[in-house]
């Protein structure tokens, strides 16, 4: 849908982590006026609605992704419908009738229980900042295979992780970011993938007291995703008696019983 000038640089200053739920409903707004080109007054009149009915707006959950899906060369992991089953399994928690029991006052933007998926290292999605944050991860691993000291695998490492010697390349995992460049550049096979999927990062959140998300140091199979979901969010909910975002829950009781808890049920070893 066309947008004025004017409207366009409105919209910029929402802030981002609702800017596209705004921006969807500014163009509803203008559709149910009848009219074709979005303007100031659409994008003002949905912004008060927002501001004093935000609750209305409250779903309970946000999963927000990266242009992955769309084709962005940096994937280390290429998934098309990992974000449809995040967010199913949200729904299945109803956790806008949970926020709804244990906020005290109307419901904000900033209760919902928010997921970011980022399919490489880039984490264009802001994965460090949210309950939860999913980073594309593919292992590398030196196999048999001769090495030809072409010196691809150096040129396409970011992170000067890797180095060579006469026997083959050496990977230094203290700096891989498990982006998977050295693997699709090596020509003679010699670096492989290990293993891929997703790392994930719990507990990170803005506002008055900012956080970034904890790496829980693992690579779980896509496949494996939303069951890991699925038991992150059984342990916030059981928690959670105030609509504390999960950092904050974090921050009280620490990693640990998260990371006993989930080698207890398999997740971790």
């Amino acid at each position: 849908m066309q947008w004025s000038k004017e409207a366009t640089a409105a919209i910029k200053k929402v802030p981002f982590f609702v800017r596209k739920r705004v921006k969807a409903r500014v163009e509803e707004e203008a559709q149910r006026r009848g009219s074709k080109v979005v303007t100031l007054e659409h994008v003002r009149a949905c912004q008060q609605h927002f501001l004093h009915k935000m609750e209305d707006e409250v779903k309970g959950y946000q999963v927000e992704t990266c242009f992955g899906p769309t084709g962005c060369p940096n994937r280390a992991v290429a998934t098309e419908d990992l974000a449809d089953k995040v967010e199913a399994v949200l729904a299945q928690k109803d956790l806008k009738a949970f926020l709804k029991r244990v906020v005290q006052g109307p419901l904000k933007l900033h209760h919902e229980f928010r997921i970011s998926i980022s399919d490489c290292p880039n984490a264009c999605s802001r994965p460090q900042i949210v309950d939860v944050g999913l980073i594309g991860a593919s292992k590398p691993v030196v196999t048999e295979e001769p090495c030809t000291q072409c010196e691809a695998c150096i040129g396409a490492c970011k992170e000067s992780a890797i180095t060579l010697q006469e026997s083959g390349p050496v990977i230094d995992f203290d700096k891989c970011v498990y982006c998977g460049s050295c693997i699709r550049e090596c020509p003679t096979g010699t670096i492989d993938e290990e293993e891929s999927g997703y790392r994930v990062l719990v507990g990170g959140k803005l506002g008055r007291h900012p956080r970034l998300a904890q790496d829980l140091n693992n690579i779980f199979p896509v496949e494996s995703v939303p069951t890991v979901i699925n038991f992150l969010v059984d342990y916030y909910m059981k928690r959670s008696r105030g609509g504390e975002r999960f950092g904050a829950i974090l921050e009280t009781e620490g990693l640990e019983p998260l990371i006993s808890e989930m080698e207890n049920v398999g997740l971790l070893t």
